[in-house]
């Protein structure tokens, strides 16, 4: 995820100045010739920013930001850790002075400016909480939500792109069953699902009434909605989204 934010931000946020940092100069590899820095050095990256992304791991997150701490005084610092309460964060960089930290949670689609992302806010002011919703609506939509909605968000939209997928693949399958080649459903399934989405944006309404547009009384439309719900649909999806 943090690779796909860096390439996000570079990407739709040109006059940045990024700096991506890792363990292993193969990891860096990819981000040569793309406009950025690229660099082992995680102190000497932090000295350098004003705003600071750990895009690791929850388990690492300690282990990496121990050493950043002196450079992070009236920086911001953002986690896209999940998972990490805020009172330890809190703990971890009280003695640190950030101007601001805050947990946000990307979806993969941050690298081409169509992520949901989820922010949450552990300490900041009016000025850091403006600089995170602008920097995250650039490359996409944004919510600033209290830390009990973040595994909520988490869920819906960062697993929320494998969920879609997966609905996108079965989709796919059926069309070829059906008689599409693959290549012609995958396209189909893709562009039904963006369309479909689109339109809800677009109009404003509720999916349901899109749904009810588009279902002929009698017709296959709803035969088809019968047969998913009978098969439990909507239940396995919202069941996904709750498990522990």
């Amino acid at each position: 995820m943090g690779g796909a934010t860096a390439l996000g931000l570079k990407r739709f946020c040109p006059d940045a100045a990024i700096t991506v940092t890792a363990r292993h100069p193969e990891t860096l590899a990819k981000y040569d010739g793309k406009g950025m820095q690229a660099t082992l050095d995680n102190v000497a990256a932090a000295a350098w920013a004003d705003i600071v992304v750990l895009g690791v791991k929850p388990w690492l997150v300690k282990e990496v930001l121990e050493p950043l701490l002196p450079e992070l005084k009236g920086k911001l610092l953002l986690s896209l850790a999940a998972g990490i309460p805020g009172t330890q964060m809190l703990e971890w960089t009280a003695s640190a002075g950030p101007e601001g930290v805050y947990t946000v949670i990307p979806n993969l689609a941050i690298e081409i400016g169509e992520s949901m992302t989820f922010a949450s806010e552990v300490t900041g002011t009016p000025a850091t909480r403006k600089t995170v919703l602008d920097l995250f609506g650039a490359v996409g939509k944004v919510q600033l939500v209290n830390e009990k909605q973040l595994a909520a968000g988490t869920m819906v939209a960062s697993c929320g792109t494998a969920f879609a997928l997966r609905y996108v693949r079965a989709a796919t399958e059926g069309g070829v069953q059906l008689g599409l080649y693959p290549a012609q459903a995958l396209e189909a399934a893709l562009q039904t699902v963006k369309g479909a989405a689109d339109l809800v944006f677009e109009h404003g309404t509720h999916p349901e009434q899109e749904i009810d547009r588009v279902t002929t009384p009698g017709g296959i439309t709803i035969r088809g909605l019968n047969a998913m719900e009978e098969a439990g649909f909507s239940n396995a999806v919202i069941k996904g989204l709750i498990i522990k």
